[in-house]
């Protein structure tokens, strides 16, 4: 079993409740147990800021499926829920899961990069990591606290909206 991080997030279509289901189907991924599930958070849009805000979460898998047949998974629930792959980049939508990280490798293909390009860089992304990850050394990178500053510095958009439910 390889331990993965998977970004959840959702500004359509009740996003709350998006994640919340989310959230739950991960844990029905063959060969995946979801071990660990973050706060749900409320950020404002990385892109176009004339669209919904949104509610964020981190959920940490046991997963022994490859990487790649990982995020055909988690692309199967993002289309269950509605996912449109059109529209403008980093627009609205109903789901959005990212494989963040995937154990100690760093993968680069066509279809996935891990870990997660823009993982660093994203308070809606490191809040919710770091809460259930606070050790996490990210392959190539280092130690997830060297990063969160904007988290805990008062200096982030994010801001938690309710406790993590249970795993």
């Amino acid at each position: 079993m390889v331990r993965t991080y998977i970004g959840i997030g959702s500004n359509l279509a009740d996003p709350e409740s998006q994640v919340m289901r989310a959230l739950a189907e991960l844990d029905e991924i063959p060969d995946c147990c979801c071990v660990k599930q973050s706060s749900l958070y409320h950020s404002k849009p990385l892109g176009p800021q004339d669209q919904p805000d949104f509610v964020n979460a981190v959920a940490a898998l046991d997963a022994a499926l490859p990487a790649e047949r990982l995020l055909e998974e988690l692309q199967r629930i993002e289309n269950r829920h509605g996912r449109a792959r059109s529209g403008p980049r980093w627009g609205p939508r109903t789901l959005d899961l990212d494989l963040l990280v995937y154990g100690d490798a760093i993968l680069a293909s066509e279809t996935l990069t891990v870990p997660h390009p823009g993982l660093l860089e994203r308070d809606f992304v490191l809040c919710p990591l770091y809460e259930i990850a606070p050790d996490l050394e990210v392959p190539g990178r280092g130690p997830i606290e060297a990063y969160i500053a904007g988290c805990r510095g008062g200096a982030s958009t994010v801001v938690k909206l309710r406790d993590a439910p249970h795993a």
